[in-house]
């Protein structure tokens, strides 16, 4: 079975394609400046097929996107099937299904209805989401599609988990609560620590997402107890360009005194603060070990924030979880910063938790578990697309 996963931003859209029997890559790539000027990329996976890199590509609209994918991919030349009628199904990254979707549906009208739901939820995200699975309806009529919510894994937390103590009737009146983000990844992490531990059951794994999007779970017996991020992604650990949590007057006091409005005082969190407005370097971790390296004072400030951040959140999740088998890094700075992973885990010996230098320094998936450590600490590539993809195939073959 080919299964090819999308996932559309508004002016973006990335996509892989998967041999489901070997559950390797066939090809991958992305459509950028949709609506404006159109650049493809596609990399095949298979020896001898060519790569197009950026190439001009008219594309006003998303539909016009995924037929250029859909060429590339049957191309005579170049491409990694014979015919569309190889692809067998579609699965589709949605940031927010609130509270209608614990996990992954096959796409009909009223889980269209839904999404469109909760657009007021993911208001960036989902109308996205919708016009890439609007579009593949379009050019593939008839291919089931399958939405992999980025929300789902975090609907098992208890309510105490996930309630905000602000008047009860915000939640039943709009749905203001913590629904979670990156679950996707959490969950294909978090899954692969319980194997290595010899199952889920019984277990207490901690999860961090780090990247320039950042984010922590609490995984209990398999399934999520909490996660650092709220009612949108804006909570929680500071990160490329968010604040993560903050007082909430910090907000009346800057509009107060810069003559802002909530919503452009919001709009400084999501996009002018975390990392990069305390650097006033990057929102690129890369860049701020560099500075930082060179003598930046407030590179450093900003590195320092976010390893402390993450710290107590790991400290807080172990009270939660009432202890704590395993600690995952994963994303792209959890991956690739060994001194970020050192900084986070330094001063946690009393926890039981210690990393081994030497293992911290590798690639992959590594055990980096200390020799004195008693709780275990590992490296994990995430893969979200591959588990979209696993979920699709279940989901079609049950049909």
């Amino acid at each position: 079975m080919n299964i090819l996963v999308i996932n559309a931003g508004s002016s973006s859209l990335k996509y892989q394609l998967f041999d489901m029997e070997t559950k390797e890559i066939k090809a991958k790539g992305l459509c950028e400046r949709i609506g404006i000027d159109g650049k493809f990329t596609y990399k095949p996976q298979l020896e001898g097929k060519e790569a197009l890199n950026a190439i001009d590509v008219a594309m006003p609209t998303h539909s016009e996107a995924i037929q250029a994918v859909l060429n590339a991919l049957v191309d005579e030349k170049n491409g990694v099937v014979a015919s569309m009628k190889e692809i067998d199904a579609v699965g589709h990254r949605v940031l927010h299904g609130g509270q209608k979707f614990s996990e992954s549906v096959l796409i009909n009208e009223p889980v269209i209805e839904a999404i469109k739901e909760c657009i007021p939820l993911g208001p960036l995200h989902n109308p996205a989401n919708l016009m890439g699975i609007e579009a593949c309806a379009a050019v593939m009529p008839g291919v089931p599609q399958v939405a992999v919510f980025d929300t789902a894994f975090h609907q098992s937390m208890p309510k105490s988990s996930y309630m905000y103590a602000i008047p009860y009737e915000m939640y039943e009146k709009y749905g203001i609560r913590r629904y979670g983000f990156h679950g996707t990844s959490h969950r294909y992490v978090s899954g692969q620590a319980a194997e290595l531990l010899g199952g889920a059951e019984g277990t207490k794994i901690i999860t961090c997402h780090l990247g320039n999007g950042s984010s922590m779970a609490a995984v209990k017996d398999g399934k999520c107890f909490d996660t650092s991020m709220g009612l949108t992604p804006l909570e929680g650990v500071p990160m490329g360009t968010r604040s993560g949590s903050i007082d909430p007057a910090i907000v009346e006091v800057i509009a107060n005194n810069e003559g802002m409005t909530p919503s452009q005082v919001l709009n400084m969190l999501n996009k002018k603060s975390g990392v990069m407005g305390l650097s006033g370097v990057s929102s690129d971790f890369r860049d701020l070990d560099n500075a930082a390296a060179e003598g930046n004072e407030r590179a450093q400030l900003a590195l320092d924030v976010f390893a402390y951040s993450v710290k107590k959140y790991v400290g807080s999740y172990a009270a939660a979880l009432g202890g704590c088998d395993a600690i995952v890094f994963t994303a792209g700075l959890g991956e690739n910063s060994p001194e970020m992973r050192a900084k986070i885990a330094s001063g946690l010996e009393y926890m039981g938790i210690e990393i081994d230098l030497e293992k911290n320094a590798k690639r992959g998936t590594v055990d980096i578990t200390g020799a004195n450590s008693k709780v275990k600490v590992f490296v994990i590539p995430t893969n979200e697309e591959l588990v979209i993809a696993m979920d699709t195939e279940a989901i079609v073959k049950a049909l």
